[in-house]
C-alpha cells in the first residue's frame, strides 16, 4: 500500500469517527507494514493500541479493504518493543510475531497521545453540554465570585489558582461553569490539552488500568494534560486506591504548573472519608462556594430562559407576574426552576392557553407543593454560618467557643423548626452529635429568645431568608 492510499483511507476515517476521535486516536497511527492480510501499525503506547483495537479496528479494516488492500487482521506494535496488541475480532491460530520497530518521529501535523477537549463522542472525557457556556450563565450575587474565578481560569494564561475548587448544592451551576471553562479554552487556546471528566469516570479508568495491567499508560495519559477538570470529587471519598492515584496525579500536575479545576457538593473540609492529605491540597488553592440562589438571580434566570422559549413557542402569551411568582415560590434549585418553565410553555402550547397564574397553579401543582417547605439542614447551616461570620466547618466541628457554639445552637433550633428531620438525623448532620445535645441546643435558644431581643430578631431574619 502506498502512502497516498493510506492518506485516502485516513480521509474516509475522519468522516466515520469524527474529527476529535480522528485527531486523538487515528492520526497518531503509523502504518509500518501490510503483508499476508495483516496490517501492522506503530502506536505510542500499549494503552493507545488497546483502545484503538477495541473501538476503531473495524472501521480501519473496512476502509483498507475498500481502498484495495483487504486485511484479515490488524496488529499494533509499540515502538519500545512491547508486545503487539492484536485485533480481538481476528486472532489467528498461530501466535502473532512481535517485531521491534524503531521509533520514528511523528509528522509535524500529528497529535501526541494526549487527551483533548471532548466532542462528537470523544472518549477522552465526559461529553460537554453545548448549552453550558459563559454566555448562557446568569450571574448574580450568590455566584459572582465563582463566575469571575472560572473566567480567569478560562483565559488559559499562567496558572491562576491551583486548584480552583467550586462547591455548592445541586443545581447551583458548578457543572455549568466547568463546561464553560472547557468551551472557552477550546475556542481561545486550542493548543492546550484539556481533560474534563467526573470523579466516577476517573475511578472507572483507574480500575480498568489495574485490571488490564496498564497502570503506567494510565499515569501517562492523566499526567500529560494541561488542564485537568474533575467533577463531583466527593465520589472518591472512602475509595483508598483511587484516592492514592488521584493524590499522585494532583501532585504531578501541580509540579508541572498545570491547571486543575475541581467541583464537589461541599467544601473540602466537609467531605467525609476524604484523606487528609488530599483535603489539605484541595484547600491550598481558591475555594469558592456557589450559594443558594436568591430571588433576583432566580428571576434573571427565568427571564433569560423565556427569551429562548418564545422563539420555540411562537404566539404564546405570558401574563405579567408569572415569572415573579415562580422566582418567589420555586427556591430548591435552578434545574427545578428551568424544568417548571419548560413544562409551562409546553402545556400552554398543547392546550392553546395563555400562561397566567391560573395555568401555573394547574400545571405546576406538584412542584409548588414540594417547594412550600423544602429547606434543608445544609442550607440552614450555610445561612447561619454566613450570618454570624463563622466557618461552616467550625460550626459543624467540635469547637466549643461561644462565638461558634451559639450559631451552632441557632442552626439546630432552625433545623428542628423548618425541617421534618428527627433529632438523631439532625445530630448526624452536626458532626455526629447525640440527640440529647441537639435537644439542649434547641431549649437553650428557646430560653434565650425570651430575654434576648437581638437573638430573637436574628432567628426571625434567618427564617425569612431561608423561606424566600
Amino acid at each position: 500500500m502506498t502512502d497516498d492510499t493510506w492518506g485516502q483511507v485516513r480521509e474516509e476515517l475522519i468522516k466515520r469517527v469524527g474529527k476529535n476521535n480522528y485527531k486523538t486516536w487515528i492520526e497518531p497511527l503509523r502504518l509500518s507494514g501490510l503483508k499476508n492480510g495483516v496490517a501492522l501499525f506503530e502506536v505510542p503506547t500499549s494503552f493507545f493500541g488497546d483502545w484503538v483495537s477495541r473501538n476503531f479496528v473495524d472501521q480501519i479494516r473496512g476502509q483498507l479493504s475498500l481502498a484495495g488492500s483487504p486485511v484479515d487482521r490488524v496488529e499494533f506494535t509499540v515502538a519500545t518493543g512491547q508486545r503487539p496488541v492484536a485485533d480481538p475480532a481476528r486472532i489467528s491460530a498461530k501466535p502473532a510475531v512481535t517485531r521491534e520497530v524503531p521509533r520514528r518521529p511523528l509528522a509535524a501535523h500529528s497529535v501526541p497521545m494526549r487527551p483533548r477537549i471532548t466532542g462528537e463522542g470523544d472518549i477522552s472525557g465526559a461529553q460537554l453540554e453545548p448549552r453550558f457556556t459563559f454566555e448562557s450563565f446568569v450571574v448574580g450575587k450568590p455566584n459572582e465570585l465563582a463566575y469571575a474565578a472560572a473566567r480567569r481560569v478560562a483565559e488559559g494564561g499562567p496558572v491562576a489558582y491551583n486548584p480552583l475548587f467550586l462547591y455548592g448544592g445541586v443545581g447551583l451551576g458548578k457543572t455549568h461553569l466547568m463546561h464553560a471553562i472547557a468551551h472557552e479554552l477550546q475556542q481561545s487556546r486550542p493548543d492546550l490539552h484539556v481533560l474534563y471528566l467526573s470523579a466516577e469516570q476517573f475511578m472507572y479508568r483507574f480500575v480498568q488500568a489495574l485490571r488490564d495491567k496498564q497502570i503506567m499508560d494510565f499515569k501517562e495519559l492523566f499526567r500529560s494534560v494541561d488542564v485537568l477538570m474533575v467533577d463531583d470529587v466527593q465520589f472518591i471519598a472512602g475509595k483508598d486506591s483511587t484516592q492514592e492515584e488521584f493524590f499522585h496525579t494532583f501532585n504531578a500536575l501541580v509540579d508541572q504548573n498545570k491547571q486543575i479545576v475541581i467541583s464537589a457538593d461541599r467544601a473540602p473540609g466537609e467531605i467525609k472519608d476524604l484523606e487528609e492529605r488530599i483535603r489539605s491540597r484541595l484547600q491550598c488553592g481558591l475555594v469558592v462556594d456557589l450559594h443558594p440562589t436568591d430571588y433576583e438571580l432566580r428571576l434573571g434566570i427565568l427571564q433569560a430562559k423565556v427569551d429562548h422559549y418564545r422563539n420555540q413557542y411562537r404566539g404564546l402569551v405570558m401574563a405579567s407576574g408569572v415569572l415573579e411568582f415562580l422566582a418567589h415560590r420555586i427556591t430548591t434549585n435552578v434545574r427545578v426552576l428551568e424544568g417548571a418553565l419548560m413544562r409551562l410553555f409546553a402545556f400552554a402550547s398543547l392546550v392553546g392557553r395563555e400562561i397566567n397564574l391560573d395555568l401555573v397553579q394547574e400545571c405546576l401543582s406538584d412542584i409548588l407543593r414540594a417547594s412550600d417547605k423544602r429547606v434543608t439542614i445544609e442550607e440552614i447551616q450555610r445561612k447561619v454560618a454566613e450570618h454570624y461570620n463563622v466557618r461552616l466547618a467550625d460550626m459543624i466541628g467540635p469547637k466549643r467557643l461561644r462565638t461558634i457554639a451559639r450559631p451552632r445552637q441557632v442552626a439546630m433550633y432552625l433545623a428542628k423548626q423548618m425541617t421534618q428531620r428527627s433529632l438523631p438525623e439532625i445530630g448526624r448532620r452536626f458532626g455526629g452529635r447525640d440527640h440529647t445535645t441537639i435537644m439542649h441546643g434547641i431549649r437553650k435558644i428557646e430560653e434565650l429568645m425570651v430575654a434576648d431581643n437581638q437573638l430573637a430578631d436574628d432567628v426571625q431574619l434567618l427564617k425569612r431568608l431561608l423561606q424566600n
